[in-house]
């Protein structure tokens, strides 16, 4: 895979179990940070992080050797580890929400993630998220979607 390049941007979602506010304030940067080592440890470079008490928000690089199901597995499985550290009953909901973003939206992206406190004034997860959906044009359905 010497003269292979690729630019594979995806936005990352997810959801603690039951989207439970287990994301304590006092965790959230820490655990951001953590999520960019963990990328950085595997080889998957992590743009931005961001998030709320309920969900987080990850933009990252897939490598051209890593399927996106094993990205999100690494993300997921490492952070839920280091949060256990904090409370014992953290989870991760098994389901994601994944899409692509070209190049030309990185930053609008980058700022969307950054503002979540701001969005979530106005809309909360499950309204972003089934927006998020939409917007990419993914088919749900509804009975499941949120699990």
């Amino acid at each position: 895979m010497a003269h292979t390049y690729t630019q594979n941007l995806i936005h990352l979602v997810f959801s603690t179990k039951e989207r439970q506010p287990s994301i304590h304030e006092r965790v959230q940067t820490e655990l951001w940070k953590y999520i960019v080592g963990i990328g950085a440890n595997h080889k998957i470079p992590i743009v931005t992080v961001g998030g709320m008490s309920d969900h987080i928000h990850v933009l990252f690089d897939l490598p051209k050797t890593i399927a996106l199901a094993k990205a999100v597995q690494t993300l997921k499985a490492n952070s839920s580890r280091w949060m256990r550290e904090h409370d014992r009953r953290f989870s991760w909901q098994v389901a994601y929400g994944a899409f692509g973003v070209s190049e030309s939206g990185r930053n609008s992206v980058i700022e969307y993630i950054a503002n979540q406190a701001e969005h979530h004034k106005k809309r909360t997860f499950e309204e972003e998220y089934l927006a998020l959906l939409k917007k990419h044009n993914v088919d749900y359905d509804p009975k499941w979607v949120l699990g």
